[in-house]
This record gives C-alpha cells, structure tokens and sequence, in this order.
C-alpha cells in the first residue's frame, strides 16, 4: 500500500470516527432545530476536521486536497447535507481563499481560529436582487481616510446567522460592472453589521441560513482581501473548488441514498416478493449505479486536474450540472421505492432527498451550468 493510500485510509477512519461520536448522535435534532450548536464547530476543529488541506504554520494538518473532499463526501453519505453545505463553506472555500488571496498578516489573524473553530465563517455573494448575476449586485464599499464604508445587503448565506467572519463582495467601483467587485473580511462583531431571522428552509434544516445587512459598516483598509476590482477575477479563480465541494457532496449522498434503498428493497415485500425482484427496481438502481460510477470516475478526473492548475471554468460547470442533476435523479427515484414510508420523516430517504434539491441552486443554478458550457463552445 503507498504512503498516500495509508493517509486516505487513517483520515477516513478519522472522520468517520469523529461524525458517528460528534455528529450522528445529534443530528436530528439540529435538523429540529434548525441550526448546529457553535461549540460542534469548536469540536470538529479539537478532532482536526477543520483545515485538512491547510499547512502546518496555521494549524492544519497539511494532507491532501482529497482528503478535504472526502470529509464533504462522508458527511453528505451519512445524510447530514446541512453540516456538508456549511463545512464546504467554511473549510473549502473561505479558508482556500484567505490562503490564496491573503496576506500574511490577514492568514496569521483568521486561519488558526477558523481552523480550531473558534471563528466560524461564511461567503456573501447572493443578494435580494441579484442571485448567480454578481456584476448586478448592489452592496458597495465606498474607500474613506478611516477606511471602506460599506452598505448593503446579502440573503441565502450559509453559516450566516453564527459567522463571526464573512467575506463580503462589494463594489467599490459601482460604474465598473465586473470589474467593480471587491472582496473584504469583515468582523462581524463591528457596529453597523446586522442579521435578519434564519431563513426557513425545505431541507438542509440544521445548516443556518440567513439575511444579512451593512449599514455604515466601516472596516479597516486592512479588510480588502486581494486587491481592489478584481474581486470577480477571483470568485472565478476559486469557483472550481467550490464546486468540487457540491460535486463530493452529491456523489457521497447519492452513495447514502443508495445503500439505505439497496437494503430497504431487499426487506419490503409486495405483492408476494421482494420489492427488489420486480424489474423496475432492479433497473432504477441499475441505473442508479451506473450514473454514480460516471460521476465517481468525472469527479476523481476533475480533482487531478485541479492539483494540475488545469481545471477551467467549463470543467466546474459541467461537474456541477451532471453530479447534481444525477442527485436529484437518483433521491427521487430511491424515495419512490420506498412508497408511503418515503413521504414519512422517519425515514431517512425523505432528507436525502429534500437536502439534494438546493444543490442543483446554489453555487452557480443548472441553467446558469449550462450557459456556462455553451460559452465555451459558441460564445457569448
């Protein structure tokens, strides 16, 4: 065995370790809740779940960007798609873009509390107005002497409602279209930061979800991640990576779904026979599993273009059409094997497949996907 299939082997066993005694126990009732307690973020970063990928200096663990993947693809094949979608958050996207786009001192401040727990974080792009359009967006920040006054307003944000930190994309050139957008870390303890109520989702309960709201929200020169304009430049640089992160939870969820159908239909009877012996199940999963290959086999191609520099934005897009649209397949086909029970909170069939419906909206919707790809090849 190599020395890199041993560490993918140590850290599943890990993570898998570390869901069953923080997570699972638990889980329902975060999802009746509507929210995950913040100290479970503080736990997670104690068991070394938080900042897989990021190096030793910040208090990661240096392993590979697969592994990282691998905890997003076993949190959503245990069914907790809310914990998946704010980990991805968190884990692999802020701190790749603090890491990527950050200065020194801006590094040393977030990623070792972010990387313990101590600061949860969270991504502003959408707002009311202006969802996967970001050269539409309305939140400016405006450079003074005491440094940028922003005002604005974001809805749909992940980890929202307990993020201490949160990126925010402004534009300090309103004219500029695209080229306006900047990105800044902002504290949210600072005055003129606010938080509407959790937005009350159809699934993803214990993920929160919230408005949020800048008015005269100064923030120190300091707080402008990267350079200023060209914010847009690098949520394209880092839209790759979060959209391997919905692709690794579409594929562990559709593994999930899966197994729980696999051993229902091989118990239920109807008619007199297995609900696995009739021929529209066995084709179903058939196909099921035939499309779950596919995705495996495109997402392990994606993520080795990746550690290349190799992955485009066409590659992101049609990774995040197929794996996503294949799980929104697969939940629905598994919850109709399943009859009456399916439609029951009991069993677990149902989250899977309330939980995958967002995932074909966030990050970029389908038809916005699809323009994507056909820019590639016929463009704009």
């Amino acid at each position: 065995m190599s020395e890199h299939q041993e560490d993918t082997e140590l850290f599943h066993s890990m993570i898998n370790r570390v869901l069953d005694k923080e997570v699972a126990p638990f889980y329902e009732q975060w999802e009746e809740e509507a929210a995950i307690p913040r100290d479970v973020w503080r736990n997670l970063g104690q068991a070394a779940m938080l900042g897989i990928d990021m190096p030793e200096e910040y208090g990661g663990a240096a392993a590979s960007f697969e592994i990282s993947q691998l905890a997003i693809e076993e949190m959503a094949r245990k069914g907790f798609g809310g914990l998946a979608s704010g980990y991805n958050i968190h884990a692999n996207i802020v701190m790749p873009y603090i890491l990527h786009l950050g200065s020194e001192a801006q590094k040393q401040r977030y990623l070792p509390d972010m990387i313990s727990g101590d600061v949860l974080s969270a991504i502003a792009m959408t707002e009311p107005g202006a969802g996967s359009d970001l050269a539409a967006m309305r939140t400016t920040a405006q450079r003074t002497e005491k440094g940028y006054v922003i005002n604005g307003a974001k809805v749909f944000i992940t980890n929202g409602l307990q993020a201490e930190l949160v990126i925010v994309c402004a534009k300090t050139d309103p004219g500029a279209g695209a080229k306006g957008v900047s990105l800044f870390l902002v504290d949210t303890s600072l005055p003129g930061f606010s938080r509407g109520k959790g937005i009350r989702k159809i699934g993803q309960h214990a993920s929160d979800t919230a408005e949020l709201f800048f008015s005269d929200l100064v923030v120190p020169h300091g707080a402008l991640l990267g350079e200023e304009g060209r914010g847009f430049a690098y949520l394209m640089q880092e839209l790759p990576r979060e959209r391997l992160g919905v692709g690794a939870q579409a594929v562990g969820a559709t593994e999930g779904v899966l197994a729980i159908t696999l051993d229902y239909v091989q118990q239920r009877k109807a008619f007199g026979q297995r609900v696995a012996d009739f021929q529209n199940t066995r084709f179903k999963l058939a196909e099921a599993r035939a499309r779950l290959e596919m995705a495996k086999a495109y997402l392990k191609q994606c993520i080795a273009k990746y550690l290349k520099g190799e992955m485009g934005p066409t590659d992101a897009a049609i990774l995040k059409l197929m794996l996503t649209e294949m799980q929104c397949d697969i939940a629905n086909d598994c919850l109709q094997l399943f009859g009456g029970y399916g439609y029951t909170v009991e069993y677990p069939v149902s989250r899977f497949f309330v939980d995958a419906r967002v995932q074909t909206i966030y990050a970029g919707t389908s038809e916005i996907m699809k323009e994507v790809i056909a820019r590639s090849m016929l463009g704009k």
